[in-house]
C-alpha cells in the first residue's frame, strides 16, 4: 500500500483487520487495500509517482451527474483489483491546478498512470464491463 503522506510502499498485513496500520517510514495511517483513495494534492503527487502499481485516477466534479453514476463502478473496481492497482478520486473543483496541469477538460475523466507516466485516458460515463476492460487494457505494464 502506498503511503499518501510520503509515497513509500508498505506491506499491509492481512491479519490487521480492524487495527490501525501505519507507514513504516513516516508513521502516517495507511488506507485499507481496496479503498478508493482521495488524497490532497501533495498526496496525489506521491501516489502518481508510485513505481510499483498502476494508478487509476477518477477526475470528477460534485455537480456532475455522470460522475455520480460512475462512483459505484469505481469503488467496485478498487475492491476487485486490490493489490493489482490503486484507484484514486480527484475533485477538479478542489484541485483546479492539478486538473489544468493534466489538461482535464471534461468530467468524469479517467487516467491510468504507470511508473509515473500517463498510459491512457478516457472521458464520460460507460458500462461497468467497458470500464473494467478499458482499465485492464490500459493498466498493463
Amino acid at each position: 500500500m502506498v503511503c499518501l503522506n510520503c509515497g513509500s510502499v508498505n506491506a499491509f498485513p492481512s491479519a490487521a483487520e480492524g487495527k490501525k496500520v501505519v507507514c513504516g517510514r513516516c508513521q502516517s495511517p495507511l488506507p485499507r487495500p481496496g479503498e478508493v483513495l482521495e488524497p490532497d494534492e501533495a498526496g496525489l503527487q506521491a501516489v502518481l509517482a508510485n513505481k510499483s502499481l498502476p494508478v487509476v485516477v477518477d477526475f470528477y466534479s460534485t455537480t456532475c451527474a455522470p460522475c455520480h453514476l460512475m462512483h459505484p463502478l469505481v469503488e467496485r473496481l478498487a475492491h476487485r483489483r486490490q493489490g493489482e492497482l490503486l484507484v484514486v478520486k480527484a475533485n477538479v473543483e478542489a484541485h483546479p491546478g492539478l486538473a489544468s496541469q493534466l489538461q482535464i477538460r471534461a468530467v468524469p475523466t479517467f487516467v491510468v498512470f504507470s511508473r509515473g507516466y500517463e498510459m491512457g485516458r478516457t472521458s464520460g460515463a460507460m458500462s461497468e464491463a467497458d470500464f473494467s476492460l478499458w482499465v485492464a487494457n490500459t493498466a498493463r505494464t
